[in-house]
C-alpha cells in the first residue's frame, strides 16, 4: 500500500516541507514515485519516520540523525548504531534529570505562592 505525502503528513505529524527536506538531506531514501512524479510512501517509510520523530523530539541533532540513517543502510554497522543510540539515551537522561530539578524548583515556587496567597482563617467568634 502506498500513501500520498498528505496522508503521511497526517499520520506522522511531519509537514510536507519537512518530508521533502528529510529526503533532500538523506534521512529518507528510496521513496517511490507515482507515474506523475508524486512521492508514494510505504508502511516501512512511515515506520522509519516514526524513528526519526522520536530522535528529533528527543533532541538528536540532524547531523547525528543523518549519520544514524546512513548506518542503517549499511551492513555490519550495528555496533556503531548502538553507540549512537546509547550516547543519545545518556544525553536524554541528563536532560530529564535537569528537567526534574527545574520542576522541583517550580513546585517549590508554587507551594510558596499557595501559602502566601491563602486567605488567613478568621478566628471563630464566641
Amino acid at each position: 500500500m502506498y500513501y500520498s505525502p498528505g496522508e503521511v503528513a497526517d499520520k506522522t505529524g511531519f509537514s510536507i516541507d519537512t518530508l521533502r527536506y528529510y529526503e533532500r538531506i538523506g534521512l529518507l531514501e528510496g521513496i517511490a514515485r507515482t507515474s506523475g512524479g508524486q512521492r508514494a510512501f510505504t508502511d516501512d517509510d512511515i515506520s522509519w519516520l516514526g524513528t526519526l520523530r522520536c530522535l528529533r523530539d528527543t533532541g538528536m541533532p540532524i547531523a547525528r540523525m543523518r549519520r544514524y540513517a546512513e548506518l542503517t543502510r549499511l551492513e555490519g554497522t550495528e555496533a556503531e548504531r548502538l553507540q549512537i543510540l546509547e550516547e543519545h539515551d545518556e544525553e536524554v537522561g541528563h536532560r530529564i534529570a535537569e528537567l526534574e530539578d527545574q520542576r522541583s524548583y517550580i513546585r517549590g515556587k508554587i507551594a510558596w505562592y499557595r501559602e502566601t496567597t491563602q486567605t488567613p482563617a478568621t478566628a471563630p467568634s464566641a
